[in-house]
Order: structure tokens, then C-alpha cells, then sequence
């Protein structure tokens, strides 16, 4: 997804208005486009040719040159790699110039955004509003929430996350959270040519750890929390905290709202070095000085009417027909941050009374696929998701019967955690598997059950706990087991439709499993969602 009409621009006065390349190189070429993806690069292309964990990306040099790449950026390394390749090995083209620099995954983002957008006619139009959500949980219905709410008011939208992106009524599915940076500035392009009035993103640990948002600033960030995830890459919890806060600084937005619930919301309110809106969900906790404060929850249909209360007097009604307390969280923060790019109040009430904009669904969050017994798909995958995705599901009357494993080559430590929650929260809980990729799936699922079986021993907990795999009988057995009062929830998948089992992509749709196992058993569905097919 590129722009229909480049703008051609010199390399050599790109590299210079990004700071990032030599002083002085001469006989660059004018370029329209940048890709560190060879198989991606299109006529005109710079390639970045990046060190990767296993291979170097200038060792596909001659790929990107044969497709009609101009110009190679890379570090000294990737350039001996290059140099090899003009001077041997049968290689029947000139290869173009390579520009070296130090930290080439760093200096791809500010160079994508001048190649895509910095030189840009007025032709072009205004950029979209752009704002960009982290935190651990919430990010894919928030952004989702936000683009909801801003349709609402009229606004034409793009969205760039965990489950699609899309530039306005086009949509492909995701890979990553959020895009390598080449891919990031051609989508704002495109978004951009279009003619969007704003654009919504998931920015992830890894996006930031790994320059994906570099060259971006977005007009309002938002936080939503932090809890153990990923230390399988960020180490400790404070180094987790510092990567997500490098957002929050004036470089890569112009302002913020950030939800307080936590000590690290409260700590990055604080530390960020932009103007910040606090926002305060919990009524148990967080800042009681928070600028806007939820109040009056009561239920509503399936979901939760609030109210926002700022602190200066102004009040809006708020309501979200997903399931889960998280979610009116999750609304919050997409109100104040549509509020904080410069919407009235007034406008915000409107669209929220003619709109009901935080019902919309959300594919594989929280997302109902029966009634009867209450069949639900989640995609908690993390200890602090599944305990608030499972502490919100209990009917009067009912059991919760959960299933849910845990990811293979990923943060281990989390995993008898996420037993421990399961079966504290669970009637059920049957253990299997969810994405073992490389690593024994008997493994995974054993350190998985020995919380649960820890917790259920030494809590005296009256929790059954099940070992059932492959996940597609786990599904079926759950709801085998299940009565029309009961709640099924499936957590850890979400929208996903393939399992990763030793290099092999089976195909594996949670919500299909348990559509066709609810209707095995005799029991009812409601209809797929247009989004899931």
C-alpha cells in the first residue's frame, strides 16, 4: 500500500533534511520509494539492506538491484557484502551507489519519512491527525475505539494495528503490531493522498525498540497500562517502562493522555515532556488529582454505561456495549484523546449519543460468538489480560470454563502465572496449547498447569484443571462440558488463523472452532463477523 503518484526525490537532499547520512556523497540518484524488504522494492527504490538476526540484508543486494532498486543504505559490514557481490560471483549488473552509515535501522525511518512525505507537493494535502497507542493491554480496541468515535464525527480514518491496516475502505491484514518504518511512512502517504482527515496506530515495545516509528510524531499518544509482557526482549520491568516512555517525549508527539490506574501510568504522566491528560478508570486506585475521572459505572446491554468527569466541571456520557470492565477503560482513553486533539466536549457528546461509536466489535477482543451458554473469544495472552478478561465474564448462576495456553519462545517466566490466574478465576480451566512454534509443546503446556495445579493446592481452590490438546479438542471439550448458564472463554489467539507448530502454519481460527462446536452440541450462534471472513 503505496502511494498511486510518488514524488520523486534526490536521495543525497533526503538524506540531508534526515540528518542522517555522510556529509557529502556525490552521484546519487533521485528515488520515489524505500524497502529494507527485497522482495518489496519497486523501480526506483532505495534498498536498506539491514543486519538481521541471521543473515544480512545486504547478502540480498543483488535481488533488490535486479528489481530496480537506485541506491543501497546500509551499515560497513553490509557494504563489504555488496562489494563482494559486484566483483564476483557471476553477477551480470552494476550495482547502484551504497550510502554507509553507522545505525542504518535508525536512520531508515527519518530517511523513509522525507523519501514518502517530506517532499510532497501541496497537491498532496494536509497529513491526517495521527495518533498512536501503547501499553500492554488495550491497544487494538482502543485504536479501534478512537477510529470509531472520530467516524462519529465525520472523520475519515485509516488504521495501521495488530489485526489490519487500513487507508480508508481498503484493508489487508497485519504482521506485525505496527509495520517496519519504509512501510509506516508510505501508508501516512497514502493516507495522506487519499485525502484522511485522521489515522489511528498500534505502536508496540518492539516498534520502538527497533526504529519502526522513527521519524513519526504523532499529535496525541496514549498509554494504557503496563504488566508483564515481552521481558523475553526488554529484560525487566523498568527496561519494559523506559522503552514505551521514549513515546512520550516532544520528538515523537506534540501531547498526551494517559491513563493513572498503575504506579507506571502515574510515573510516565510525570516524566513525559509533553503536555499530558490524566486519566483516572479504576475506582480502587489511581491519581485522585486526574484531570478527567471515571464515575457512575453502572451496566449497560452486555457492556457499561460511565460518566467522564473533569475536573474543571465538564461532564461526558459515555457508554460501550463490549463485554469486560477493561473496555470502559479503553473507551476513556479514546474519548480524551480525541478530546485532546482539539474536539469540543460538546461535538464528543453529540457523537457519542447519535453514534453508540464504542459498540463497535472488535475482532477477537472480547468478542461474543454465543449467548447461551455466553461463548467468548479474547485474546489475553499475557497474566494481567487473562485475569481482567476472566474477572469480567462471571454470570449469576454460571461457571466460567476457560481455555488457554501459552506462546512458545517467549517470556516463560510468565506462564505458571497465567496457570496460577486461570485457575483462581476458572470453574475449568482446560490447559493446551497456543503457538509452540520451536519448542516442545508438552513443555509449555506442563509449565502452564504446575501454576494452576500449585495455585488450586495451595489455595484450596475448587477449580478443575484439564490437559487437552491439540486446541481444537480443547475448544470442543470446553464446550462439551458446558450449560446454557455457563460463560466459555477461549483467551490467547484473538483474531489469529494460524498456529505456528515447528516452522509449519496450521490453520487455526478460535472463533470457527468454537462457532462449529457450540452448533455440535446443539446450542446457538450468533453470526461471523464481515471482518473475520
Amino acid at each position: 500500500m503505496r502511494p498511486r503518484a510518488p514524488h520523486p526525490v534526490e536521495l543525497s537532499a533526503a538524506l540531508a533534511a534526515a540528518g542522517v547520512g555522510p556529509a557529502a556523497q556525490d552521484g546519487l540518484p533521485t528515488v520515489t520509494g524505500i524497502t529494507l524488504d527485497s522482495r518489496s522494492v519497486l523501480p526506483g527504490d532505495v534498498y536498506a539492506a539491514l543486519p538481521g538476526a541471521a543473515r544480512h540484508g545486504a547478502e540480498f543486494a543483488v535481488q533488490a538491484v535486479r528489481a530496480g532498486a537506485l541506491a543501497i543504505l546500509t551499515d560497513e559490514s553490509g557494504a563489504r557484502i555488496v562489494a563482494e557481490a559486484a566483483r564476483g560471483g557471476g553477477v551480470d549488473l552494476r550495482m547502484p551507489p551504497v550510502v554507509v552509515v553507522p545505525d542504518p535501522r535508525h536512520a531508515v525511518g527519518p530517511l523513509a519519512r522525507e523519501i514518502f512525505s517530506g517532499r510532497q507537493d501541496d497537491r498532496a494535502g494536509a497529513p491526517p491527525a495521527l495518533f498512536g497507542i501503547t501499553g500492554t493491554n488495550g491497544k487494538t480496541t482502543s485504536t479501534y475505539f478512537l477510529n470509531a468515535l472520530l467516524e462519529a464525527l465525520g472523520r475519515s480514518t485509516g488504521l495501521i494495528g495488530t489485526i489490519e491496516i487500513r487507508a480508508g475502505a481498503d484493508a489487508i491484514p497485519s504482521a506485525l503490531t505496527t509495520p517496519e518504518s519504509p512501510q509506516v511512512h508510505s501508508l501516512l502517504a497514502l493516507m495522506r493522498e487519499r485525502g484522511l482527515d485522521a489515522a489511528s496506530m498500534e505502536v508496540s515495545s518492539h516498534a520502538l525498540e527497533f526504529g519502526r516509528v522513527d521519524g513519526v510524531r504523532f499529535d496525541v499518544a496514549g498509554f494504557t497500562n503496563l504488566t508483564q509482557d515481552h521481558l523475553d526482549l526488554h529484560g525487566t520491568m523498568e527496561d519494559y517502562f523506559a522503552v514505551k516512555a521514549t513515546l512520550f517525549t516532544a520528538e515523537r508527539c506534540r501531547r498526551a493522555v494517559v491513563l493513572v490506574d498503575d504506579v507506571w501510568g502515574r510515573r510516565l504522566a510525570d516524566a513525559a515532556d509533553v503536555p499530558v491528560l490524566t486519566v483516572r478508570t479504576g475506582e480502587d486506585g489511581g491519581d485522585p488529582a486526574a484531570d478527567w475521572t471515571v464515575t457512575g459505572v453502572g451496566p449497560s446491554g452486555l457492556g457499561h454505561a460511565f460518566v467522564l468527569a473533569g475536573r474543571t466541571g465538564e461532564h461526558l456520557r459515555v457508554r460501550t456495549g463490549l463485554p469486560g470492565t477493561f473496555n470502559i477503560s479503553n473507551a476513556a482513553l479514546a474519548t480524551i484523546m480525541v478530546l485532546a486533539s482539539g474536539v469540543a466536549v460538546e461535538d464528543i457528546q453529540r457523537a457519542l449519543d447519535a453514534h453508540d461509536p464504542f459498540t463497535t466489535e472488535v475482532p477477537g477482543r472480547m468478542q461474543l460468538i454465543g449467548e447461551n451458554p455466553a461463548a467468548i473469544v479474547d485474546f489475553a495472552h499475557n497474566p494481567d489480560a487473562l485475569e481482567r478478561t476472566l474477572a469480567s465474564v462471571r454470570r449469576p448462576g454460571g461457571r466460567v470454563i476457560s481455555v488457554f495456553g501459552a506462546t512458545g519462545q517467549r517470556d516463560e517466566t510468565k506462564r505458571p502465572i497465567m496457570g496460577a490466574v486461570g485457575a483462581r478465576l476458572s470453574d475449568i480451566l482446560i490447559v493446551t496449547d497456543d503457538d509452540p512454534h520451536d519448542e516442545d509443546d508438552a513443555v509449555i503446556r506442563a509449565a502452564v498447569r504446575s501454576g494452576a495445579d500449585a495455585a488450586v493446592r495451595e489455595e484450596g481452590l475448587d477449580c478443575e484443571v484439564l490437559e487437552v490438546f491439540p486446541r481444537a479438542d480443547a475448544i470442543d471439550r470446553a464446550v462439551a462440558l458446558a450449560t446454557p448458564s455457563d460463560t466459555i472463554i477461549i483467551a490467547g489467539r484473538g483474531h489469529e488463523v494460524w498456529q505456528e507448530v515447528k516452522g509449519v502454519n496450521l490453520s487455526l481460527d478460535d472463533r470457527v472452532e468454537l462457532r462449529s462446536a457450540l452448533t455440535r452440541h446443539g446450542f446457538s450462534v450468533l453470526s461471523a463477523s464481515g471482518i473475520e471472513s
